[in-house]
């Protein structure tokens, strides 16, 4: 999505799995009447976006998908630079794209990520076994159905969703391929903002969420954690945190913030 009137600012925004462009659209619109072009990513296979014929995975939309949107944002609309936003898998993919792709570095002035981790989620016993009886049923079913991941919008495949079981019982991000992700994470050096909420305890806890952010070894980055002992309106769980009232009202004032500052540091920088 972008407006007819397209400012200098720019930001890339995507989804993650079980989910569409529909959860990018009221940050998007908040993002634009404050003077961003807002463009937003769907995954093959979600939304309106082309059916695919073959299975896919995290790496696949990495590689391919996001890629694809990167060198049309960078070569065909000739974007000079952008900032990132990008909610649970999505982000996941982001880091994927990023490892493989340095050149693409110097051109993100920073990153937002929404309930974003890959291999901390199963660090609680309960979570764990939760995970374990997922990946197994998720096998025998070949399909992750929306409503079970509290979704309404996509189901996922099994061979989509047991990169993230597998991460996440093993504790490493390894792709098919053998690259170790979490290994070179710390090449990524743009500043990273992560948002995550007490009510999302098994998708992206904060535990996993600071073992995610915690790898890309960067003193710039931030950790926000939300809940309401720390005086936030709700203990956000992994949909509400990107889309609600509340996230409209105390959340994504946060996210112009990050933006700004980074936006208007790295210009200061390169002059």
């Amino acid at each position: 999505m972008s407006p007819e009137i397209k400012s200098e600012r720019h930001i890339f925004l995507t989804h993650g799995t079980f989910s569409n462009r529909k959860i990018c659209y009221g940050i998007a619109y908040y993002l634009t009447e404050r003077g961003f072009t807002c463009w937003i990513m769907e995954w093959r296979n979600h939304g309106e976006s082309s059916k695919a014929q073959k299975e896919f995975d995290f790496e696949t939309i990495a590689r391919y998908d996001l890629k694809s949107s990167f060198e049309f944002l960078f070569n065909d609309q000739n974007i000079q630079n952008i900032d990132c936003l990008a909610h649970s898998g999505g982000g996941i993919a982001l880091t994927i794209l990023l490892i493989n792709n340095k050149g693409y570095h110097s051109k993100i002035s920073s990153i937002t990520l929404f309930g974003v981790q890959a291999f901390g989620a199963g660090t609680k016993f309960n979570n764990r076994i939760k995970i374990l009886g997922g990946k197994y049923l998720t096998a025998l079913l070949g399909i992750v159905p929306a409503k079970t991941a509290g979704s309404t919008e996509h189901s996922e495949s099994y061979y989509t969703m047991k990169q993230w079981f597998n991460w996440n019982l093993r504790h490493d991000f390894i792709g098919e391929n053998g690259i170790d992700y979490l290994r070179k994470m710390n090449e990524i050096e743009i500043p990273i903002l992560s948002i995550c909420a007490s009510g999302d305890n098994f998708i992206a806890p904060k535990v996993g969420c600071e073992k995610y952010l915690n790898a890309f070894e960067n003193t710039k980055n931030q950790l926000v954690y939300l809940s309401k002992k720390n005086g936030n309106l709700e203990n956000y769980n992994h949909s509400r945190i990107l889309k609600s009232q509340n996230s409209m009202k105390e959340i994504w004032p946060i996210v112009i913030e990050w933006i700004n500052k980074k936006t208007i540091g790295n210009k200061a920088h390169s002059t």
